[in-house]
């Protein structure tokens, strides 16, 4: 049987027939060259989703140096803002505090979390998955159509659609929660979601707000 090439494979015979024998000083590859770490594919169209919900004050790129400072991991601690503010684009006297609007923006759409620490309200920030953020910002009617379709088609390319039919469910199921309890939207779950003693720590759905701030999204998983 005929094996289909891998993306890579495709992409090394390209690379032979319109650049052979191009310096490999020049290149950049993941298994060979230092400084990496993962990215979604699918961010580029997530960073425009959050420009057009923060114009004047562009998010985008803000997002986007977060996850490249990322330890491969969802987690990020921020030591120094300064250094974000100046990988973002920022500078001044007033650089950092431009950053943190971003940066309060990017917490209102949902794309990160944050705890305080010693370097200010930043300091600890937990990445969310822009895949599922987009959906939330589109069940929320924060997304237009001909962008949320080309975020669609790029997410099926990459195999990640799972994760839109998955927070669809749970979405279903919280608001039937809610509705069986009478709890009002944005209580957290039972103790039978996660087990005996963790309920209070799982957030409502949408996750980013766990005081039940933020509604379960109108539409969602329909």
């Amino acid at each position: 049987a005929t094996r289909r090439l891998k993306m890579s494979e495709r992409a090394q015979q390209q690379l032979d027939l319109h650049f052979p024998g191009y310096p490999a000083e020049w290149l950049w590859r993941r298994k060979t060259n230092d400084g990496l770490t993962t990215l979604p594919r699918t961010l580029p169209l997530v960073m425009q989703a959050v420009d057009a919900q923060s114009k004047g004050q562009p998010a985008g790129h803000a997002l986007f140096c977060l996850w490249a400072r990322s330890p491969d991991h969802p987690l990020v601690t921020i030591e120094n803002p300064a250094t974000f503010a100046s990988e973002a684009g920022f500078s001044g006297e007033r650089a950092v505090d431009t950053w943190r609007r971003r940066m309060k923006r990017l917490r209102e759409l949902n794309l990160i979390q944050s705890k305080a620490g010693p370097a200010g309200d930043f300091h600890f920030v937990l990445l969310l998955n822009p895949n599922v953020e987009m959906e939330w910002m589109r069940v929320s009617g924060l997304v237009q159509d001909g962008l949320y379709g080309r975020f669609l088609d790029r997410l099926i390319e990459v195999g990640g659609y799972g994760e839109l039919e998955m927070i669809r469910v749970r979405w279903q199921e919280a608001r039937a929660a809610q509705e069986a309890t009478q709890l009002p939207a944005g209580t957290t779950g039972t103790a039978g979601d996660v087990g005996a003693g963790q309920a209070s720590k799982v957030p409502a759905l949408p996750p980013g707000a766990p005081d039940g701030s933020t509604p379960v999204p109108n539409g969602a998983g329909e």
